[in-house]
């Protein structure tokens, strides 16, 4: 029984070069025909012959421009949640930075007798009403106001944040929000 080309099946492709994959334009590369040739008639030998591919295409190398590549964004909306969360940490922060502030400026005016010149400066006055003003100027008392001011700055700032997140949404609707051109550099 003899095959026709309709019956064969196409010959299985090349194996590959120890190197991978031939590189473009390598010039010829041997494929075997099997017994028959490319026109379906008897060679006068076996052996496989060279056929020559065409160069696979390869897409072309991006152009790079002089200079930084520049990308033109706009912000068109931030979430309110994002910006509560960012704005309660960093009120946080900036409440426990001005507690500690105090506390270190009071140390060092109190090193310095700042407190106990006040208090001498008063006495030579003679006004009993001002000394008690000092009663505020001790240690705990400072730092007692200095908490109860971070606390309300907490609970502000967030809710400042928060109220500017929304009021920027609405009118990034309006406008189209802030437009940033960014680099890379």
């Amino acid at each position: 029984m003899s095959t026709t080309d309709e019956q064969r099946a196409p010959a299985p492709p090349p194996p590959p070069r120890s190197g991978g994959s031939s590189p473009v334009g390598s010039g010829p590369q041997r494929v075997s025909t099997g017994a028959y040739g490319s026109r379906g008639t008897s060679s006068s030998s076996d052996r496989p012959r060279l056929v020559e591919r065409p160069p696979e295409p390869v897409a072309p190398a991006p152009v790079r421009l002089a200079g930084p590549r520049r990308v033109r964004l706009s912000v068109a909306r931030i979430a309110p949640w994002s910006v509560m969360k960012l704005g309660f940490l960093l009120a946080v922060a900036f409440g426990i930075m001005s507690v500690v502030a105090t506390a270190i400026v009071w140390q060092v005016l109190d090193s310095m007798a700042v407190f106990d010149r006040i208090n001498t400066l008063l006495l030579e006055i003679g006004n009993q009403q001002l000394l008690g003003l000092m009663e505020f100027a001790k240690f705990d008392r400072v730092m007692s106001m200095s908490t109860i001011v971070s606390v309300a700055n907490v609970v502000l700032l967030t809710a400042l944040a928060t109220l500017g997140a929304f009021l920027y949404n609405i009118v990034a609707a309006l406008v189209g929000g802030i437009h940033l051109t960014l680099t890379d550099d």
